[in-house]
């Protein structure tokens, strides 16, 4: 990579293999759920992150990028700790309040490569994708909140038992 260009379209390739990494994870997520409100929040994220997917498929398609460049080999670990975390022998209460845990290192990942991509795209004077990327951060920030929510508000303290 020789300049900020490169190293965004980079970043944008590094994004679009995570969520689609994440495409195949989160059901997952959703079918070890044992309580209705974290199933739920899973569900929904799975929606946004197929939204988020097909955001980056039109900002690389409006920039001409390929979206496949890249793997995203900090999420592909980030998934194989949640799954191998499933495969523990928990209780349920243990299961999602871990689940969330999991879960939310996936969101500060996300949060963390959403935020430097609007960045670049600022520096690079693509405002209108800047704004994209934004609605997908902004969309981040919204989930690792309602799952802080959900550990904070009761699950967390069911696992204590």
């Amino acid at each position: 990579m020789k300049n900020l260009e490169e190293l965004f379209e980079h970043q944008l390739q590094d994004l679009y293999s995570a969520e689609d990494q994440l495409t195949d994870a989160l059901p997952k997520m959703v079918k070890n759920a044992k309580d209705a409100k974290l199933k739920k929040a899973f569900e929904d994220h799975l929606e946004e992150t197929k939204n988020h997917k097909q955001r980056l498929e039109d900002i690389c398609k409006e920039l001409d990028i390929d979206p496949k460049g890249e793997k995203c080999k900090a999420m592909e670990g980030l998934i194989k700790e949640a799954e191998s975390f499933l495969k523990e022998e928990l209780t349920d209460d243990v299961k999602n309040a871990g689940m969330i845990a999991e879960a939310q290192r996936v969101e500060h990942y996300e949060i963390s490569g959403y935020g430097t991509a609007v960045r670049y795209a600022k520096e690079l004077g693509h405002e209108d994708i800047a704004e994209k990327l934004k609605k997908t951060l902004d969309e981040e920030y919204n989930a690792d909140k309602t799952l802080n929510d959900l550990a904070e508000n009761r699950l967390n303290k069911k696992a204590i038992k």
